[in-house]
């Protein structure tokens, strides 16, 4: 819940000229406040740069005040959105039933759907982290068309590394992003769904958890909102 719209202009004059240079086999996303993302669209319409909404209702329209709908979304320009993020699960008590409505529903709608998942310290702590994102997988992705999966992506969120200076090491990030793949394979036949680390991710970090072989990039947070720190993490990423 970051920048207004005047803030959003000012970043992105700041940060699209420092990544013109980047790699073209580079995918960037920025998953902007709702209120700004007409403006982000327009702004990076020339540019290789998407779009994503931070959250996304499953109906098109009806009676639920504050909600956000895929067709609205799809008529402001938006390609991506994120579902399932640890904040909407912790603080809005968001479950996998809800979460797998909202997935299915932006795959039929054409969007490119980050669905994220992560255990929390004290689920790490007693060794049930493993059961919880197999759990989050399993139940959040059942019923996915194998159709969609081209459109498909996984972020991995370690709870206790988002927002408090700890960081997965590598070789953590490395184990759980392996696990991640294998059950996809279980479940869907193939394993070449990206999967993201998400987790107090920084320019001086991303560079040895991107080389791991199984993370396919990162989901950035606060490092993310100034376009110089956001631009070292994307040009350290392997």
């Amino acid at each position: 819940m970051h920048k207004t719209i005047k803030e959003t202009e000012e970043f992105f004059k700041d940060f699209l000229p420092l990544v013109k240079d980047v790699k073209s086999d580079y995918e960037i996303v920025i998953f902007p406040s709702f209120t700004s993302l007409k403006t982000a669209v327009e702004l990076t319409v020339e540019t290789p740069i998407k779009i994503g909404a931070q959250n996304m209702y499953y109906e098109e329209s009806g009676a639920f005040t504050g909600e956000i709908s895929p067709v609205m979304l799809k008529d402001v320009g938006v390609e991506y959105v994120l579902i399932g993020h640890s904040e909407r699960r912790k603080y809005f008590g968001e479950k996998e039933e809800l979460l797998r409505k909202k997935i299915i529903s932006g795959l039929e709608h054409g969007f490119d759907v980050m669905y994220c998942v992560g255990e929390t310290l004290q689920e790490r702590e007693v060794g049930r982290e493993f059961e919880v994102v197999e759990y989050q997988l399993r139940e959040g992705l059942k019923g996915v068309n194998k159709s969609y999966l081209g459109k498909l992506s996984i972020a991995y969120e370690p709870v206790w590394a988002i927002g408090t200076g700890k960081t997965a090491t590598p070789q953590i990030a490395q184990t759980m992003h392996e696990f991640i793949k294998k059950v996809l394979e279980e479940m869907f036949g193939e394993n070449n769904i990206p999967v993201l680390y998400g987790g107090s991710v920084k320019p001086h970090n991303v560079g040895e958890l991107t080389a791991e072989k199984d993370i396919d990039g990162a989901l950035v947070g606060g490092a993310s909102l100034n376009p110089e720190s956001f631009t070292e993490i994307i040009k350290n990423s392997r």
